[in-house]
């Protein structure tokens, strides 16, 4: 008998994956955590049924929303991570010796451990000593803050359950307030081709621009997100991404990537027509 994982990307469309074994499945109080050991793409981490990351394309996602931000400002010394459970953008972000600090906030426990257990090669920064990983609420977490932090990373799931709170122009009026004068921010921005998600990508992207005075898009190709194709938010106060990439010093450092290249840091932003209008014209 075969086994194949589903996810229900929109109500008419599904990515299925064939699956050798279940390797583990837990309630936390916040979600249902799932490890599944797949045949293409190795091992699948799930939360609430929605893939979170998988062994074979993980880097790609992880690759670029750390390294646009660390190439714009390698001086870069103190980062905050909202979510990241599986430990995949602290390790990015570890690989930069300039780093003097990461504070980290995942809500769920869970997820960590699980990522610990079985996604060794992900998660394998988050007991490093630069890093303090704090179980907590990050909207809670973000009140009060001010002019801490070089770079401000939300790596959240969708705008749903545990999620939906980074997602509102308070949360971006307390990020903005915890950034540095040349403070970014970066968050992961949804898909823009399945209605459902692009809404969401409009929504993020106008709040955005309401508070920040420089705000962009980028794109990356992740197979095994909704549609394979994402979308990041940039924000800064004043450090664009394009005219203020600091591509010789960046190159200079030799961090080894498997996605990200400062050509392809340029190519990121040239976005399609289609996507263009939408973030232009607030609407789909």
């Amino acid at each position: 008998m075969e086994l194949w994982y589903s996810e229900e990307q929109t109500e008419n469309v599904r990515l299925s994956l064939k699956v050798k074994e279940q390797l583990f499945t837990g309630q936390s109080d916040f979600q249902k955590v799932d490890v599944f050991d797949t045949y293409e793409y190795g091992r699948l981490m799930t939360l609430d049924g929605l893939v979170m990351v998988t062994e074979k394309d993980e880097f790609i996602y992880h690759d670029m929303i750390v390294h646009i931000a660390m190439a714009v400002n390698p001086e870069i010394k103190k980062v905050l991570i909202i979510g990241g459970g599986d430990g995949g953008t602290a390790r990015e972000l570890m690989r930069y010796q300039g780093i003097e600090h990461v504070d980290m906030v995942e809500i769920d426990k869970m997820v960590c451990d699980v990522a610990k257990d079985f996604f060794p090669t992900i998660s394998s920064e988050l007991d490093n000593p630069r890093l303090s990983l704090y179980y907590e609420d990050g909207v809670a977490y973000m009140k009060g803050k001010k002019n801490q932090y070089d770079l401000i990373i939300i790596d959240s799931t969708d705008p749903v359950g545990p999620g939906e709170g980074l997602f509102t122009t308070d949360f971006y009026t307390d990020c903005f307030n915890a950034l540095t004068d040349s403070g970014i921010l970066v968050n992961q921005n949804e898909s823009p081709v399945y209605e459902q998600f692009a809404r969401e990508a409009i929504r993020a992207n106008e709040k955005l621009k309401k508070i920040f005075p420089i705000v962009e898009v980028y794109q990356a190709q992740i197979p095994t997100y909704p549609s394979g194709y994402w979308l990041f938010g940039f924000a800064s106060k004043k450090l664009h991404p394009l005219r203020d990439i600091q591509a010789e010093a960046w190159n200079q450092l030799n961090i080894k990537t498997k996605y990200y290249n400062t050509d392809l840091h340029l190519g990121a932003f040239a976005l399609p027509t289609y996507v263009k209008e939408y973030i232009e014209n607030g609407s789909i």
